[in-house]
């Protein structure tokens, strides 16, 4: 490390502690911020979960997120002396965040308004790769370059703390490549936070809904970046393919002998809804006839309806990989291995299939559903700030360990999704999931009729999206 970096440091350490007694004073006169920047993290980061702050003042901002083991680190020994006394129930230490010396992992690290202070961010980043898994969450905070006058006007005003040493103004293009270059994938970028001061009955309205507005968004005080780790190969996994079927007795047979195995063990889970065709008798010759090639089962549904039936397949599946396919097999079962290859070789933790890449088959979809579907897609792109061309597509696949973090998680958005297409996805974006498509040719079907009502199923589709505008993008 240089002399002038050295010195550098020690400006940022001595300034640390002569504002430690005063930090307090300047949080809660600008606890607005704080809190819309904690109100962010608290969409992440559930309750209960193992925390590390990188940079962490007095522990203000990790209190808040009421962690099951809550560490903070900060460069000066007055913060971190000042969080131990008010937060006793936490862990602080004295630490040079480009050299930690935390060790263990954590399910997320966070960095607010940090990056500015490093003198070496890849070298940070690097780092960490030691205290992190491919499940663990990073989440980075730090300013807009745009509004760097501003700043500097708010802390000759004393309006905001002057830390005099400032080592860098990032974008958040140079954080992305930044981080891919010491190993991991952004999940998420986002802007946040137009207005940083609190207007009663203004300040709310910027921050949920003008804020967001495409261009608009650009001048947003807070960049924000959720990445991940990339992951190690998962080639020994196991897959279920869990397949819902209900009057399918025509595709039954074929969806077996079709699906390919893959990983180190394939099970076949077909999950039965109520039928009125010869489905369940199909699939008790079927099961019996395959059952010295191919793992095959299958159970009868205990509830109602596409959602229901994935969740009873997903609880019910002993395989690490978790698919759906759908039984009408618009979607070729030996479409799976490339959505196996996304997920075992760490591309992507959810995966999505995606219809609307190659051309359609004749009659395979109608043209109100291609419209729809298209919109859809724009729309919720928008929302979880993650590229979804096709929502509706029912081929998904993601591990059981992510399946499980959805299901804790379901409370919420509420049980509002009767096809289970948008419980996983939105499930997935709140976890900070990296979402893959994957393009498939969607074929016509050959036996049985859609079980889909264009217009009570679309007019349940604007229902969920304004869920999902009220609990992702305007969340507050």
């Amino acid at each position: 490390m240089s002399v002038n970096t050295l010195s550098v440091k020690a400006k940022i350490q001595q300034r640390s502690n002569k504002i430690a007694t005063i930090r307090d004073v300047r949080f809660q006169a600008n606890r607005y911020y704080h809190q819309e920047v904690i109100r962010m993290l608290r969409f992440y980061i559930p309750e209960d979960s193992t925390v590390l702050e990188i940079g962490c003042g007095t522990g203000d901002m990790l209190n808040a997120l009421r962690p099951r083991l809550g560490i903070g680190i900060d460069i000066g020994e007055k913060m971190v002396a000042l969080a131990r006394k008010k937060y006793p129930h936490l862990l602080f230490s004295c630490m040079d965040a480009e050299m930690p010396g935390i060790r263990g992992s954590f399910e997320y690290v966070v960095l607010v308004d940090t990056i500015g202070f490093l003198d070496d961010i890849q070298k940070t980043i690097g780092r960490l790769r030691s205290i992190v898994t491919p499940q663990t969450r990073l989440i980075i905070v730090f300013h807009n370059f745009l509004w760097q006058p501003v700043l500097q006007f708010a802390e000759m005003m004393r309006t905001k703390i002057a830390w005099k040493v400032r080592l860098n103004w990032i974008d958040t293009g140079d954080m992305v490549n930044l981080l891919r270059l010491e190993g991991f994938d952004s999940v998420v970028t986002a802007k946040s936070i137009l207005l940083p001061v609190e207007v009663p009955a203004i300040a709310s309205v910027v921050n949920s809904y003008i804020a967001s507005i495409p261009g608009l968004h650009r001048c947003c005080l807070s960049n924000v970046i959720v990445a991940r780790r990339c992951p190690s190969v998962l080639r020994d996994a196991s897959v279920s393919v869990i397949i819902p079927a209900r009057n399918e007795a025509g595709n039954i047979e074929a969806a077996v002998e079709r699906i390919p195995q893959m990983g180190s063990h394939t099970e076949i889970l077909f999950v039965e809804g109520h039928s009125t065709d010869a489905t369940i008798n199909e699939l008790e010759r079927v099961v019996h006839k395959y059952q010295a090639e191919k793992d095959v089962k299958f159970c009868i549904q205990k509830g109602t309806g596409k959602a229901d039936a994935v969740r009873e397949g997903f609880n019910r599946a002993t395989g690490d990989i978790l698919m759906i396919l759908d039984a009408d097999l618009t979607v070729a079962p030996e479409d799976l291995p490339k959505f196996h290859e996304a997920i075992v070789s760490g591309q992507g933790e959810f995966i999505n299939g995606s219809r609307l890449v190659y051309p359609l088959d004749k009659g395979s979809m109608q043209l109100l559903n291609i419209f729809g579907n298209k919109f859809f897609s724009l729309a919720f792109s928008w929302i979880l700030g993650q590229r979804i061309k096709d929502t509706l597509c029912g081929t998904k696949v993601l591990l059981r360990e992510n399946w499980k973090k959805i299901e804790r998680n379901r409370a919420y958005f509420g049980d509002f999704d009767p096809f289970g297409d948008f419980d996983l996805i939105f499930g997935a974006a709140k976890l900070g999931l990296k979402i893959v498509e994957v393009p498939v040719r969607y074929h016509a079907r050959h036996y049985g009729v859609t079980n889909i009502s264009r217009f009570s199923h679309g007019w349940l589709l604007f229902k969920m999206l304004a869920i999902a505008l009220r609990k992702i993008k305007f969340a507050r």
